[in-house]
Parts: structure tokens; sequence; C-alpha cells
């Protein structure tokens, strides 16, 4: 799918932002107050970076003082859903934007006006909006691309991935790397429900129908991007008996220099950056057309809080200040989800990896997360569990994707 349709999806978002919204614009209170923050953007690395942005705020707004609780990615959906049962969600809370949709669905979110729309990109402020009125704010953006150890192809005499690699071009080279030997494997790449959507989109395939009832991954062009997926374990990518699957199983065996491409994240810049060989990164090879995996995080306030304007005003500092910009191209970090894109500049001139171009030149095709009104995550398991019973030999691609399709059109009303 292209970045055009999520700039379609946006279409004047910011001016509903300013006569949508029913609250008073924020300001800061008369008197203290006490917000409090769920994060899970920042574990993992970014603590420090995520407190000077803290501490900038506090310093602006000396009546608020930020209470700030962290948590691993794999354990803060359980927490947040605990904590929207119990009643005791904090004022501001991360979300991605899977969740997004069940958090606004449940009332969970105040509606926000803030006061400078226009420092957003406008596709990520409307993909957290509804109706022209805004219930979360883009606090980042990121992009999966194909990371390469260079070393590995210099070895096996090859030239480096390009921006118009194929997943033929992909393909041979991973087999040539993986004949290298010594434990060398020549590509990873998860076979998951995030994986099959993004390479279906690559394939020039939809994983859901139109009305997004049903799926519509069945097909001729589906099953050949199931097969892309499942048919690396064992022949250039380790299989699950070997570790594949496991957590950062990934990107140790490429810190190790054992891998020779690696399909992941920007959020792994730092992990691999001081490995003892060099690397780069290109926009991942399609095959039909280009679509990246581009994930965006947000933040959003709890319509229960006492203090929704204090929350509102951190929400915004904590997503459009000049602090987080510079905090976050400063660190690494995933790029602020800023308008201005001579802001970001700055990016392209750090160094490991040299190609920081590739990072933007994935935003020209995209593949967007399906999102149906109901069994979000059912559907997402099912999609796992059916592309591991392939993976291990249990099923055959094209009897995974049969299965996938019913179970997964029971769940979500096709």
């Amino acid at each position: 799918m292209k970045r055009s349709l999520i700039a379609a999806a946006g279409i004047a978002a910011a001016s509903a932002l300013v006569l949508g919204g029913c609250a008073a614009q924020p300001a800061e209170p008369e008197g203290p107050v006490t917000i409090t923050y769920s994060n899970f953007i920042s574990a993992g690395g970014n603590e420090e970076n995520l407190a000077a942005i803290v501490e900038a705020f506090e310093a602006e707004n000396p009546n608020i003082t930020v209470e700030v609780e962290t948590l691993p990615y794999g354990d803060y959906f359980t927490a947040l859903q605990t904590d929207l049962a119990a009643g005791t969600i904090a004022d501001v809370v991360d979300t991605d934007f899977g969740f997004f949709q069940t958090l606004a669905d449940s009332g969970a979110l105040a509606p926000l006006e803030i006061a400078n729309p226009e420092a957003y990109r406008e596709s990520l402020v409307d993909a957290y909006s509804r109706d022209g009125v805004s219930y979360g704010l883009p606090s980042s953006f990121s992009a999966v691309v194909l990371y390469y150890n260079a070393d590995l192809f210099d070895q096996a005499g090859l030239e480096y991935p390009t921006a118009d690699w194929t997943w033929e071009d992909e393909q041979a080279a991973a087999e040539a790397i993986t004949a290298l030997g010594d434990g060398i494997w020549g590509s990873h790449q998860p076979v998951s429900f995030f994986e099959y959507y993004k390479v279906l989109a690559q394939n020039g395939e939809s994983f859901l129908n139109d009305d997004r009832t049903a799926v519509a991954f069945n097909t001729p062009g589906g099953i050949e991007a199931a097969e892309w997926l499942v048919n690396k374990s064992g022949t250039v990518m380790p299989t699950i008996e070997q570790g594949q699957g496991t957590p950062d199983f990934d990107t140790n065996l490429f810190v190790e220099g054992k891998l020779g491409m690696l399909h992941t994240g920007i959020w792994v810049f730092g992990a691999v950056a001081d490995v003892p060989f060099t690397w780069d990164i290109a926009v991942e090879p399609g095959n039909t057309q280009q679509a990246s995996g581009v994930f965006s995080n947000a933040v959003g306030v709890s319509a229960t809080s006492e203090n929704v304007e204090a929350a509102t005003l951190f929400a915004e500092f904590l997503t459009s200040s000049q602090t987080m910009v510079d905090v976050r191209l400063e660190s690494g970090w995933e790029l602020p989800p800023i308008s201005d894109e001579s802001q970001l500049a700055v990016y392209l001139t750090k160094d490991n990896p040299a190609n920081r171009q590739a990072v933007f030149d994935s935003l020209d095709g995209i593949a967007i997360q399906p999102i149906v009104a109901t069994g979000q995550q059912e559907m997402q398991d099912i999609m796992n569990e059916e592309l591991i019973e392939a993976q291990a030999g249990r099923k055959s691609v094209a009897d995974a994707l049969a299965s996938a399709e019913e179970r997964i059109n029971a769940v979500i009303g096709g």
C-alpha cells in the first residue's frame, strides 16, 4: 500500500482537529498537580532520553510534576488492559496504532485540543483521530529496513543491496552467503502476522477485503507471499529448532557476524552500532512493488483523568517540542513525527549506518497494518499460529492459509 493512501486517509486532519475538539485549549494549572505517564517507548535503552524530555517539560511548567512508569513492550499492553479494567489507567498512556483502536472504541481516551497541530505530519495525526477529533498524538515513527553485513557480502563476492532490489535479488544473495558455511546464514525475516501483511503488499496483495470484514489473502499471490517467508526457514535462515523466533535471536545472530541480511526496524541501530564489521541498510526488497513496514506510536490522555489539561500539555510537549526533536535525533531514537522535514536533515548527516536516506525512501511505499473492528488480537494470533504450522512443516502453506482464512473470518465477522 502506498504512502499516498495514508495521506488520503488524513485529508483535512489538522483543521478538523482545531474545530472538532470539545475541550478548552490546555493551560498550565494555577496550583501544583501531579500527572502519571505509563510508557513503553523508552524501555530498553531510552529511559534517560525520556527523562531529559520530562525534565525539560517540568522546567517549563513548574506547577506540573510527571511521574513516569516504564514497562517492556512485551508486558505493557497486558498491564494497560488490567489498568483499564480496574479504573487505574495513568493520566497519559502510550499506545501503538493497533491498540489505539481498542482504546478509542472503549471510550478510554479524552478528546484533545492541541495548540499546534501543524507541527505534526498530517497523516500521522489523522491516524489517531476519529471523525475529525484527535484522541491521540503521534510520538514517533519508524521504518523496517534491510540491514546487511558488508563484510559477508565482500566474502561472497556480491554487490551490496540497493533500493531497486527484488525478492529474487535477496534470495540469490542469501544463498551465496549461506554457502560460505561456518554457521553463517544468508537472511533472517520473522515468520509472523506483521511480516506477512507486509510481504502481501510487496506482492500486490491485501490482507483484508475493502470493507475489512473478511480476509483477502488466500489467493495465488497470497500463497506466494507466505512461501517467501516460510521457505527461508532451514534454507537461508535457521529453523525454529535452531532458535529462530526466540527473542532477539535475529539481532544477536547479526551482531555475532553470522547473518548476511536482517529485516528489522531502525530501533536496532543502537544494538548493532559497535559491531566489529561494516554494515549498512537498504530499502526492503519487494516483488511486484516496494512496500515497507512503517510503525508509529502515540500517547493518549485518559478520559477519567482529573487533570486532562495538564496531561494534554505534557502529551503535546512529549510529541512535538523542540526538546523532543533534539533528543530523538541526537540519540538515534525513533524519528519524531514532525512536519518540518528540514529539522530531520541532521538525521542524514550522522554515521552508522551511512545510508540513512533508506529510512525516508522506505516511506515511498508503505504497508499499513490491517485493522478490524473486532477481534484484532485474535486475528493476529491466528495468523501467527498458522504460519508457524507451515514453517514447522506440519501443514502446507496452502492448507495453513485456508485454515487461517476460515478461523479469522469467524472472528472478524466475515
